[in-house]
């Protein structure tokens, strides 16, 4: 097996500055996304989702996000889900997102909730037909016998709705108000820059953290 401790990579591929960042926090991340989509970053909207069990315990998934708003994130789940009844439970949850190419990463913390109904049905009826059948077909989370029930499931939805199966309405929307963001880039001697930004006083206040 590869001894651990002997992986090590010298981050070199840029420096962020007070000077240099966006006042706003959302403005700076829209940037970074940019930036990290002409990067070609593979699959540069995948974000760890963090939650919070109803016995006060961490969980953690890769989502996608498929939204920005003026302050918040916008992603797609099951409400069902165990993501979606520690959300019901809990709604402060935090994301994250690593852009390795770039030596980058994002840490938002915030407080989620359900989007409006048509919000989530405008997003359902854009997905591919296949995406929107699965979601009828997928108990999310709960534990099924065997795979064969899920394609029988598919099936089942695919023969009642045809090509126009309405949302779910166990299926829709989060958004996440955010409250903190901070941004990292990779230095040089782990010397990493990290500048965070935390909302009160309805305004954002920037300040920078040691690596």
């Amino acid at each position: 097996m590869t001894n651990l401790a002997d992986l090590r990579k010298t981050y070199s591929q840029g420096s962020l500055s007070e000077e240099d960042i966006a006042q706003n926090p959302i403005l700076q991340f829209q940037s970074w996304f940019e930036q990290a989509s002409t990067a070609k970053c593979p699959e540069p909207h995948a974000m760890t989702l963090a939650t919070i069990s109803s016995n006060g315990l961490p969980s953690a998934r890769i989502v996608l996000l498929k939204g920005i708003t003026e302050d918040s994130f916008i992603f797609y789940t099951n409400y069902t889900s165990q993501k979606g009844h520690e959300i019901a439970n809990n709604p402060n949850v935090a994301l994250l997102f690593f852009w390795h190419e770039l030596e980058r990463q994002v840490r938002i913390e915030g407080v989620a909730s359900q989007l409006d109904t048509s919000r989530s049905d405008a997003y359902y009826h854009s997905r591919p037909i296949e995406s929107r059948i699965g979601a009828w077909a997928s108990p999310q989370s709960q534990i099924i016998p065997n795979r064969e029930f899920l394609v029988t499931q598919e099936d089942q939805f695919k023969e009642l709705y045809g090509s126009s199966p309405p949302r779910p309405p166990h299926w829709g929307g989060y958004e996440v108000k955010a409250n903190k963001i901070e941004f990292w880039q990779g230095r040089p001697s782990r010397l990493h820059d990290r500048i965070a930004f935390s909302f009160h006083e309805n305004s954002w206040h920037m300040s920078r953290l040691a690596p």
